[in-house]
Order: C-alpha cells, then structure tokens, then sequence
C-alpha cells in the first residue's frame, strides 16, 4: 500500500524530472522551472527536513518567487508536516484543502469506456484535449454547465493554448506524462493526465467540459489512466480531489482517502 513517505519521495522528485532545479530555503524548498513554456512548481518541506518552518521561512521564499515572478505556492501533506498551515498562514497565504486518495492495490480495475482513448505527442486532437481540462477547472464542482463547444473553440484559438500543446507533446514523447480523453464524434470531452516518478504516478487535471458532465466520462479517463500508468511500471497511483463531491466519483475507480492535500496560493 502506498504510504505517505513514498508520496513525498514523488512531491520532491517530479519536479526535478519536470525540468526545474531545486532552491534550498533551509525547511522549505522552492522548485523553480528553467524551461519558460513549462509547468510553474511550488516550495514545498524539504525532504526529510525535521525543523519547523516558521512564517519568517515562508516570507522567504515568498521574496524569491516574487523576485523570480513565478506563481506563490506552497503545496505539502497535512499529516506530514501538520505546523506548516499556521506558518502559511500567518504570513497572510490562503489555504485550501483536498482529499488526497491513492488506489487500493487490491480494487478491481474499472471497465473501460468506449470513448476513451490515449493519445501521443502527434494526436490531431491533442489541442483540445489539454485545453477541455482548463474550461472544467474554471467552473469547479461535478454539476453539469453551460460551458460547452463554443467556449471550447474560442479557448483553443487563444495563443497560450498552442503553448501547452506543444509542451505536452514534448513531455508525452519523452515519457514524462500520459494523457487520456474521452472523444465522440470527433469531439473532446473530458481529458486527464498520469505523471511518473519513480515507481509512483499522479493523476492530474482530469477535467470535463461542464456541458459535458454526468456522464460517467472523467471516472472513464481515471480509469484508463490508472491501467495506462500501471503498464508503465507504477506501483503506487495517487491523486488530489477537488473536493469531497470529485473524491467520491474517485472511490469508484478504486482510490480510497489517505490524508489531506494543502494548497496555498497567492494572487
């Protein structure tokens, strides 16, 4: 069973195989991205570390990363580190929780869906299914929306999301992500992705296009991500809910609850 210490070994690892270097803030470390088109990290407890942070450690790195103009975040483990949310906090950084889940070894795979599908680096979908994830998350929770195709083909059209196309291919070529969509009729509908590090992957960004909800498509990603990731040698798979409502969809596909996933974000 996955533990909480082989989910820090993976919060520590995977940005360094995501391309950015590691900053040492004594307790704290700050993992800055060196390709610019690429995934903006976070600080996060130094691994192994044992003294306690201290707001005055988390206005540090606050500085450096404003000095660095990258994103202010923190992202740790409850459990693990249970004093950082006070320190966090008291330097005036919001926090948010999300139930953290990692697949039970001995649940039974989740059927696949008839709509999706992996892709590669060179899938003439690719455009739409990195985008679809980024109408989801701008109108969280698991009802159905208005969001749908149009939004869709205005969003693609922006320059930015050619951008993360291309930087998704890149990572799909070199083994650094795998991507999942469900596709009908020619049209993306809810797309996710698995990052290795290790023997351990994380499903990230599973998102459905809000129109689109209700239809059992993002457990049908996860599910085929799950079988994707395990194919490539993970032992361990685990992911963030948003929030209790996503987590339970989650437990259909076979992760259970593990701990508390903290995010802190400024602007």
């Amino acid at each position: 069973m996955t533990t909480l210490g082989d989910l820090e070994r993976y919060y520590d690892a995977v940005p360094r195989v995501g391309g950015a270097r590691a900053e040492d803030f004594g307790p704290l470390t700050l993992f800055v991205q060196e390709d610019p088109t690429g995934w903006q990290y976070y600080a996060r407890p130094t691994l192994g570390g044992t003294a306690p942070v201290t707001p005055a450690d988390v206005e540090r790195v606050l500085e450096r990363q404003r000095e660095l103009k990258v994103p202010q975040a923190f992202e740790w483990v409850a459990e693990t580190t249970p004093g950082l949310r006070a320190a966090v906090e008291a330097a005036g950084v919001p926090v948010h929780s999300h139930p953290l889940m990692v697949l039970d070894p001995a649940a039974a795979p989740a059927p696949p869906h008839p709509d999706v599908r992996l892709f590669g680096p060179q899938d003439p979908l690719l455009l739409a299914a990195v985008t679809v994830p980024m109408l989801a998350f701008a109108s969280p929770g698991t009802a159905t929306g208005e969001t749908g195709l149009p939004e869709l083909a205005r969003q693609m059209a922006d320059p930015g999301s050619e951008v993360r196309r291309a930087y998704v291919a890149r990572k799909l070529a070199d083994g650094r992500t795998g991507l999942a969509a469900a596709v009908r009729d020619g049209t993306v509908l809810c797309s996710g992705q698995y990052n290795p590090a290790g023997d351990v992957a994380e499903v990230v960004g599973v998102g459905t296009l809000p129109a689109a909800r209700r239809q059992g498509l993002a457990l049908g990603v996860t599910a085929a991500l799950v079988a994707a990731a395990r194919t490539a040698g993970a032992r361990h798979v685990f992911l963030s809910a948003g929030d209790e409502d996503v987590a339970r969809i989650y437990t259909k596909a076979g992760f259970r609850r593990a701990g508390t996933a903290l995010i802190a974000e400024l602007g």
